[in-house]
């Protein structure tokens, strides 16, 4: 006479391994990227108010317009996706096994995750640094104060600097295409958008940002000694 498995044995195999809910490090992930773009907009809205002009969502720059295009969607996708992975929602691919399974990437995740929060943090501070010069776009009304203290000393975008490592950690606890896609192509803008600023600011100030492009690395800091 054949067994029966019991009834318990079948629906713990048909169980699936994790529930998406409980990842901690992705959980950390999502509410920190929500986090920093309420605090993007929370800059808009102070820069507005002492200011008397909106900043960043109607570039002035053609260029700056152009790279728009592409910011919105990737914004919306870096939020969208983490959080989609999060909910189980099957809109994104899930989780690959060895992102819970193999214990060493598992505390990996919780590293970036951490680091992301740091990033923020980080972002934060500089935000702070910057007040009313804050701004999203390239502005040609108006000179804005050059800042070269703190942060700023050795790095030239500091901001920048810690998106790219915000979506690094990103694509570390949410290794999928989508996510890789989305890191790529913020560092990419990134990039553009960093020598597009320092070729402004470099027809506003002058000489005065000329050495400070000598003393400081675009994303990295420059140790080497300043060339005279």
């Amino acid at each position: 006479m054949r067994s029966r498995a019991p009834v318990g044995s079948i629906a713990a195999r048909d169980d699936p391994p994790s529930d998406p809910m409980h990842d901690i490090p992705l959980a950390l992930l999502v509410a920190t990227i929500c986090a920093y773009w309420i605090g993007v907009g929370v800059m808009i809205v102070r820069v507005r108010r002492e200011t008397r002009k909106v900043v960043g969502l109607v570039p002035e720059q053609r260029l700056e317009r152009l790279l728009w295009l592409a910011w919105v969607p990737m914004v919306a996708a870096w939020i969208f996706v983490p959080w989609a992975t999060l909910a189980n929602s099957g809109k994104v691919p899930a989780l690959p096994g060895f992102a819970a399974d193999e214990p060493a990437y598992a505390s990996l995740r919780w590293i970036a995750a951490i680091v992301a929060v740091l990033a923020l943090g980080a972002t934060v501070k500089c935000w702070r640094r910057m007040g009313k010069d804050w701004r999203m776009d390239v502005g040609l009304e108006r000179k804005t104060d050059l800042i070269t203290d703190g942060l700023f000393a050795r790095i030239r975008h500091p901001i920048y600097a810690f998106s790219i490592l915000l979506v690094l950690c990103s694509v570390t606890v949410v290794p999928t295409a989508p996510m890789l896609v989305v890191a790529v192509v913020n560092v990419a803008l990134l990039n553009v958008k960093a020598r597009n600023e320092e070729r402004h600011l470099l027809e506003v100030h002058g000489d005065t940002y000329a050495r400070y492009l000598r003393r400081t690395g675009r994303f990295f800091p420059r140790y080497s000694a300043p060339a005279r």
